[in-house]
């Protein structure tokens, strides 16, 4: 062993800065103008289109690699079993991290950049919101102040739907959770009908769960997941871009008289800003910390984000 190595060697994964990840694009094809990225950016994640050519195209590029690699998998797997190789096994990608950090905006250009492949593969995209219980649940149980807490999700179904996209069933409905109402929408749905690309997009979806007592075999969401990417960023980054979305909604949505969050709207900036950070410590941040943070070790690509919300550095698992 060399004395001069150093623990950053024994590392799980392959770090990178912009500028390295930025060269791995291999004259890859930017196939989204500036109008596109700022349709599919958040409101208050300034991500340019300079940015998404150095993260997102690179990153593009290495999933095309790792779809083939499962589709030659599945290939052997057929021939083996001499069965109908016909059949694609649709290839989940999983983006998870705080709220607030730009796991929407990842999960949009990604769709549409992987929408854009030769192949014009079929690319949904699915929030896990559209699981939360209701909240007529939630109050039922008592986890209105726990909502994004693991407990508030119907776990159940998600894996279930996950496990219905994986076997190639058809014509799969999700759950609609309207953000305007902060509700599940009773009787209105999406339908998922055998995407080649699955885009899952939620705060804990690489969380194995807990055991059963019992001993039964038992599976997690992040069992379905082919490629997981976490998107990670200081705490302090977070509260300030979580109590600045907070103003920003304040001054547009808020307004809405049939929206939730509508008597917010009166609130003066100062107010905002108390009733803003409020609830990032008691609510956003116990989650992060117990719930998120911990699962970000599972990812396979981490996406660390600087304090204007550029990417940084980029960690890619090693295999």
């Amino acid at each position: 062993m060399s004395p001069h190595r150093t623990i950053h060697e024994y590392s799980p994964y392959h770090r990178f800065t912009k500028q390295q990840w930025a060269e791995l694009r291999h004259e890859e094809p930017m196939t989204l103008t500036a109008e596109d990225v700022d349709r599919l950016r958040s409101l208050n994640d300034p991500i340019s289109l300079t940015e998404a050519e150095q993260i997102y195209l690179p990153l593009t590029r290495l999933l095309a690699f790792y779809v083939e690699a499962v589709q030659e998998l599945n290939h052997a797997s057929t021939r083996f079993l001499g069965t109908n190789g016909d059949v694609r096994t649709p290839f989940i990608i999983g983006v998870a991290g705080s709220v607030a950090v730009g796991k929407s905006t990842t999960a949009r250009i990604l769709q549409a950049l992987l929408q854009r492949w030769p192949a014009s593969p079929k690319v949904d995209l699915v929030t896990t919101d559209g699981f939360l219980h209701s909240n007529k649940v939630l109050e039922q149980r008592g986890l209105m102040e726990r909502k994004g807490f693991p407990e508030s999700y119907d776990r159940a179904r998600f894996v279930g739907f996950l496990s219905d996209v994986k076997s190639g069933r058809g014509s799969i409905p999700v759950p609609t959770y309207s953000h305007l109402v902060y509700d599940v929408v009773p009787g209105e749905e999406i339908i998922i009908d055998r995407p080649d690309i699955l885009i899952v997009e939620g705060l804990n979806i690489l969380q194995p769960g807990e055991l059963p007592a019992d001993g039964k075999p038992i599976v997690f969401a992040s069992d379905f997941i082919d490629f997981s990417i976490y998107i990670d960023a200081a705490n302090q980054d977070l509260l300030t871009w979580f109590i600045e979305r907070f103003q920003r909604l304040r001054e547009t949505a808020f307004r809405d008289p049939t929206s939730f969050f509508h008597q917010f709207s009166r609130l003066t900036i100062e107010e905002a800003e108390a009733m803003a950070t409020k609830v990032w410590n008691d609510i956003n941040l116990p989650n992060l910390v117990e719930n998120i943070l911990p699962t970000r070790g599972r990812a396979d690509l981490i996406l660390t984000k600087s304090t204007d919300h550029s990417i940084g550095q980029v960690s890619l698992r090693k295999l």
